[in-house]
């Protein structure tokens, strides 16, 4: 999978492709992240990538021309399964979101800023459109950094064990059950006896109702859906 990833801030986007599983990700060749750096793409001599809007209004909106452009030379270099417009008015990411986009081979990703971007840039370039939450931050970075992990886990190879991303909270639309880890007595705390049993059937049942009892009571309306 190739990510290209549109932004105002580069650096900002270093730090989470440097560490853990997306680093290895990426060493592996699973994964090509690129960050494209919107001013460059500037025709104006200040770079400026920002304006006033149409009509008045406080806030900035970012300018059509260098996303444009930078979006044009991607896209003549390579087809993309989509082309994904980070901003708080998007869809929510859930894991069934996360799950469709880690089969695609090629995906923008563009960061927001200011008051967001010129609408003609969403109505002519965008495919989909993500939010990470109901909130909003000062850009579409860190959401950027958030849909990549979520997505990169999934790929084979990426995680060593690939049946553990299986077994993630949402996946089935539960919330993942309690787990333990030795020692089975700390403090006189003890692990349930059934993990201890060696009848992995019953574990496995175990494990089943209490994602449900979980799901229940912190997140009843994931069982609604």
């Amino acid at each position: 999978m190739r990510i290209d990833i549109i932004t105002l801030h580069p650096k900002l986007l270093k730090s989470p492709f440097e560490h853990s599983i997306l680093h290895r990700a990426i060493n592996k060749k699973i994964v090509e992240i690129k960050i494209h750096d919107i001013r460059s793409y500037s025709k104006d001599k200040h770079k400026k990538v920002d304006d006033y809007q149409f009509g008045g209004g406080a806030g900035m909106v970012m300018c059509i021309q260098p996303i444009a452009d930078c979006i044009d030379k991607l896209k003549s270099e390579r087809n993309y399964d989509a082309i994904i417009y980070l901003t708080p008015d998007g869809k929510q990411l859930k894991q069934s979101v996360a799950n469709h986009y880690s089969t695609f081979k090629n995906i923008i990703l563009l960061c927001g800023h200011y008051k967001g971007i010129d609408q003609r840039i969403r109505d002519n370039y965008i495919t989909d459109e993500l939010s990470i939450g109901d909130y909003v931050l000062t850009g579409g970075e860190l959401a950027a950094a958030v849909v990549c992990d979520s997505i990169i886990r999934l790929i084979p190879g990426v995680i060593s064990d690939e049946t553990s991303a299986l077994t993630d909270s949402f996946q089935d639309n539960l919330l993942a059950p309690p787990v333990y880890t030795r020692p089975a007595t700390y403090k006189n705390w003890k692990v349930p006896e059934i993990l201890l049993s060696g009848n992995f059937k019953k574990i496995e049942e175990w494990r089943n109702k209490e994602a449900i009892k979980r799901t229940k009571k912190r997140r009843p309306d994931l069982l609604d859906e």
